[in-house]
């Protein structure tokens, strides 16, 4: 599946942070109000729930009401695609190592019959 440039890019940079990427870790145990998921965190409200905005904005979690509550969950369809992005362009690096090991070898090969 081809991801797009935009939503890769909005992904990765979602968790760039370490708060969010706290947050996916916590939420990666099942859906949390935010109030328990902000009780680690050593900021106020408005602040965590900026962080909760761009992740949901990145399309990495959801959320929904619960009388007074707002529960929030990983998506995992976007978290699917970035392992997917990652896991297409890793088979491309360690084709291009084994041709640069290969082409490494012939030489060490022609420098010994010298």
């Amino acid at each position: 599946m081809m991801i797009e440039k935009q939503t890769i890019e909005t992904t990765f940079n979602a968790l760039s942070d370490p708060t969010r990427r706290a947050v996916i870790e916590a939420l990666s145990s099942g859906p949390v109000s935010v109030s328990e998921l902000a009780k680690p965190f050593a900021m106020a409200l408005p602040s965590f729930t900026q962080h909760l905005g761009i992740l949901e904005d990145a399309k990495l979690i959801v959320s929904h009401r619960e009388g007074r509550r707002r529960i929030c969950a990983l998506n995992p369809g976007t978290l699917q695609e970035a392992e997917d992005w990652l896991a297409s362009h890793r088979a491309q690096w360690e084709a291009r190592l084994d041709r640069f090991e290969a082409h490494l070898e012939t030489m060490k090969k022609e420098q010994a019959d010298d």
